[in-house]
């Protein structure tokens, strides 16, 4: 036990006097949380947009200081002809025009209908998206309030409810799958380059031949990083909760024990490439590489797996990240219990033992 003991203490030595790694470990998860939480956004803020006003009446005067007032968009140009929309969104100055048609405050009097045309730059189809909804609600809202009061014969009115993200912050979505996809590679990443860093250092020969079973190596070498990756999973909560606000509805225990079972998973999966890989740098080549687009791609983080081909979600379900990503959505945003994510939980306990099992069987070989 004292050996053991003495083999985990070596590991963190190791770990501190390696600036770089302690970079890897509390440097780039910070920079990389604030980095994505921030910039990652399906939310449109002072958008630069044109108006097209054939009709300079009232009425448009009304609306464009309606939109002009939002914090949505920024009347950047008043064209004059339709011959000035293409070359204004050549310049790349704009992305959207609002196209007003001749009479449109008279037609909307006797016809009690008007047309705008809204003409947006699809060469970034979610940002369209999102212009053109963002414009459609402000002219549903101004029609409302020039309606009140009116009766008409017969209406639907729809109601919508929008239940755990009411506010739809993008930011809600994108910091558990920035935390999943920093824990998993950190995680792995690090413990990848341990046992093929004794390789290069010349110091193998003294595991091989030192009293320590395969599996106290395997194990001694996944502690210190456990410990480490689970001060950076508290740190980057901490972030999520006091810079971007995002709630926690559910159980911090039940959040940090799910945050623990993920990052043992991750550094299994990492001590699994170390054993197979030959150089350091092989070892952060399949780290990075090999699992940063699955994990990017094909956990649900920004693309949902429900609209993939069946072949890719049935590949989703090796990939541990999916699995932590409903549970991390599921506690921190609908504030569920185990009773609700206990079949996630398993897959990562069983992903977990696998991990580790192949780790000691591939060790192992190369005792022989």
């Amino acid at each position: 036990m004292k050996r053991f003991i003495g083999f985990i203490k070596k590991e963190f030595y190791h770990i501190f006097r390696d600036k770089r790694s302690l970079f890897i470990l509390f440097g780039m998860p910070i920079a990389q949380i604030l980095l994505f939480g921030f910039a990652i956004t399906n939310e449109i803020n002072n958008v630069d947009i044109a108006i097209l006003d054939h009709s300079k009446d009232a009425t448009t005067k009304e609306i464009i200081n309606k939109i002009s007032a939002s914090k949505y968009f920024s009347i950047k140009q008043m064209i004059a002809r339709e011959a000035e929309i293409e070359p204004a969104f050549k310049k790349g100055n704009i992305k959207a025009v609002l196209n007003f048609e001749h009479d449109f405050g008279k037609n909307l009097i006797k016809e009690q209908k008007a047309t705008i045309q809204i003409i947006t730059d699809a060469t970034n189809p979610n940002t369209a998206n999102a212009i053109t909804n963002y414009i459609h609600a402000i002219l549903q809202n101004y029609q409302l309030s020039e309606n009140k009061g009116i009766q008409i014969g017969y209406q639907i009115i729809p109601q919508t409810q929008m239940v755990y993200n009411p506010e739809l912050k993008s930011v809600f979505m994108f910091v558990p799958g920035v935390m999943t996809i920093i824990l998993m590679l950190v995680s792995a990443m690090m413990t990848s380059i341990s046992i093929t860093r004794e390789k290069e250092l010349g110091t193998m020969e003294i595991l091989l031949v030192s009293p320590l079973k395969p599996s106290q190596v395997i194990i001694g070498k996944v502690i210190p990083y456990i410990f480490l990756s689970i001060i950076n999973a508290a740190v980057i909560v901490v972030l999520s909760i006091f810079i971007f606000k995002m709630p926690v509805q559910g159980s911090l225990f039940l959040l940090g024990a799910e945050s623990v079972l993920f990052i043992i998973t991750s550094l299994a999966l990492g001590i699994l490439i170390s054993t197979m890989a030959k150089t350091q740098q092989a070892a952060m080549m399949i780290s990075l590489m090999g699992l940063m687009l699955p994990v990017i791609l094909l956990s649900g983080f920004i693309f949902p797996i429900s609209s993939m081909p069946v072949p890719l979600q049935l590949f989703s379900n090796i990939i541990p990240a999916k699995w932590f990503i409903i549970i991390i959505k599921g506690i921190m945003l609908k504030g569920v219990g185990i009773a609700y994510i206990w079949k996630e939980t398993l897959i990562l306990i069983g992903m977990t033992v696998l991990f580790i099992a192949l780790s000691i069987k591939k060790y192992k070989i190369r005792l022989e």
